[in-house]
């Protein structure tokens, strides 16, 4: 192989790994970002619950800074500060997840409490 096209190859490879960064970046973007509204769909069942709407703020907090980080991955310079953003968005959907997971226990707990 010319040392053009090993140098076309690796030019190729850093292009791919930035693109998976940023698509990895989004897609946890958009997962929080459903998580969010399945957060406040939770708290709007849970009939004013206030450990519900706080995850419901929590989870929606998280998705603005996934949809940050998101951003960020995709207008990184370098691999590595594509690599950090897309696990700051990773880490903030999770945090979305939670947060509607625990929604999803408050509304639970009070629709108990009704009954």
């Amino acid at each position: 192989m010319s040392i053009n096209k090993a140098l076309l190859a690796l030019a190729m490879g850093f292009a791919l790994a930035a693109c998976s960064n940023q698509d990895a970046a989004q897609d946890a973007a958009a997962d929080a970002a459903d998580a969010a509204a399945e957060a406040q769909a939770q708290a709007d069942a849970a009939y004013g619950d206030e450990t519900a709407q706080a995850a419901a703020d929590t989870a929606d907090m998280a998705a603005d800074t996934a949809a940050d980080a998101a951003a960020d991955a995709s207008a990184a310079a370098t691999d590595d500060a594509a690599d950090a953003a897309a696990d700051a968005a990773e880490d903030a959907a999770d945090v979305a997840e939670d947060a509607a997971d625990t929604a999803d226990e408050a509304q639970d707990a009070a629709e108990d409490d009704m009954h």
